[in-house]
């Protein structure tokens, strides 16, 4: 999954929120599947979330508590999703080649 050298960024965060890496040219390994695996259930946590946060939204009778909880975890799936985003762009970055 990457190249020679490069770090692939990992989608969860380490000690104080530092970013991980994982340095592998082995895409089926154990790591890279385990990165592919959790990446795909955060996406798909955050396109359950979006569902949720429009029907709250449209909820006239949804308290301050409810927007307010809605906000925390819709921060949390966007700075998943960010981070996927990142890492995977970072990827198609690397692996397509350079025109000179």
């Amino acid at each position: 999954m990457t190249a020679p050298n490069e770090l692939r960024l990992l989608p969860w965060s380490g000690a104080e929120g530092k970013p991980c890496y994982l340095s592998t040219d082995d895409r089926g390994g154990y790591m890279s599947r385990l990165a592919d695996n959790i990446e795909a259930v955060q996406l798909g946590t955050a396109a359950e979330l979006l569902d949720q946060a429009s029907e709250t939204l449209d909820d006239e009778n949804a308290s301050p508590e409810d927007l307010r909880r809605l906000a925390q975890v819709l921060t949390g799936a966007l700075r998943d999703v960010l981070r996927v985003a990142t890492s995977r762009g970072h990827l198609l970055a690397v692996s397509e080649p350079q025109h000179h």
